[in-house]
């Protein structure tokens, strides 16, 4: 039986740290083959006390400090410092389901994987209806495309990415580690490098989180136009394309701005901008009107709509706002080398 060592970053988690650690402690694989590591980059709320506790009681579990605050930072220092033959890299917002752990050690034997992950349940963190109402958005296909992470899927399959799993130890030797130069999408990064070196994703759907998001309308807003940027900018770093779903709003708001900017110059170009629109509109209508239909809840079809347009112009003008950001670096011959770096 393979020794795993889990690396769980957070920061003032008070409310999540808890049931996290309580998962991972039932979820079933023995604990004198595995480590816990709480990577906490120093809390200010009671998440460090409620982790001290779980220390105290069980052996397997250690905190360690995360100075520089950031994912990155935190994956190394527990890549750096564990025991395991397997890496697995969670999240404080997860609760896992018995089994998730083992599975990811069977899977990566099974099938040779380098990287083996599950899927994610979106869960909201409260439950007022606009919660909900974004939870069920974020695990549409109409909101995510085939994100086969968030909408699930039957068998394992080889994947562009997986959530919350765990990596063979050797890997990092070809690959350098996470680079602490990016504040978000560091996983992303580093999934481009290792396919690009011919390494292999598996996505497991007998690996099962469910995942706490952050389900306000502000923060939704906010979170969806970040996601958009930070899924273009690591590109600046790697010469590996993101999978075609992550440019669809790319490719839509792009639509939009070009059929507008260009309708003064012929009037071709507003039929074509409304047709966007109406066809856009059409398509979001139907899937909001099946969501209310399905949950019986006519107050979907007045909500939905409006989510759904958020997720996707926002993450596209994310996305458009990094695009024009690495094409500057590019030509400024700013081209950085994330392995290096990371290493």
């Amino acid at each position: 039986m393979r020794f795993v060592s889990v690396i769980v970053p957070c920061y003032n988690e008070e409310n999540f740290i808890g049931p996290c650690l309580d998962s991972i402690v039932a979820n079933g694989y023995p604990p004198d083959q595995m480590e816990v590591m709480v990577i906490d980059g120093i809390s200010q709320d009671r998440t460090r006390e409620i982790v001290g506790d779980f220390v105290k009681r069980y052996p397997f579990i250690r905190l360690v400090d995360n100075p520089k605050k950031i994912l990155a930072s935190a994956w190394n220092l527990g890549i750096r410092s564990g025991r395991g033959d397997v890496i697995m890299a969670l999240n404080a917002h997860g609760s896992y389901r018995p089994g998730y752990i083992a599975n990811c050690v069977k899977h990566l034997d099974e099938y040779d994987a380098d990287y083996a992950g599950g899927i994610i349940i979106t869960r909201p963190r409260n439950q007022a209806f606009m919660d909900e109402a974004v939870a069920t958005v974020l695990s549409h296909p109409f909101g995510v495309g085939n994100s086969y992470f968030r909408i699930g899927l039957e068998k394992a399959d080889w994947a562009d990415t997986a959530a919350f799993g765990g990596y063979r130890r050797e890997l990092f030797e070809k690959t350098g580690l996470f680079n602490e130069d990016l504040t978000r999408s560091q996983d992303m990064e580093f999934h481009l490098r290792l396919k690009k070196m011919g390494g292999k994703i598996l996505l497991v759907p007998d690996m099962v989180c469910d995942y706490y998001i952050r389900s306000s309308l502000k923060e939704f807003c906010r979170d969806y136009f970040v996601n958009g940027y930070w899924v273009i900018y690591p590109l600046r770093f790697t010469r590996v394309a993101v999978s075609w779903r992550h440019l669809v709003p790319l490719a839509f708001v792009l639509s939009l701005l070009g059929s507008a900017a260009l309708y003064p110059f012929h009037a071709l170009f507003g039929g074509l901008f409304l047709s966007i629109v109406g066809l856009y509109l059409t398509v979001n209508l139907f899937f909001s009107a099946g969501i209310a239909w399905a949950k019986k809840d006519p107050r979907y079809l007045l909500v939905t709509p409006a989510l759904f347009t958020i997720l996707h112009v926002g993450y596209g003008i994310g996305s458009l706002s990094a695009s024009l950001k690495v094409l500057g670096s590019k030509l400024l011959g700013r081209k950085t080398d994330a392995t290096a770096q990371a290493r």
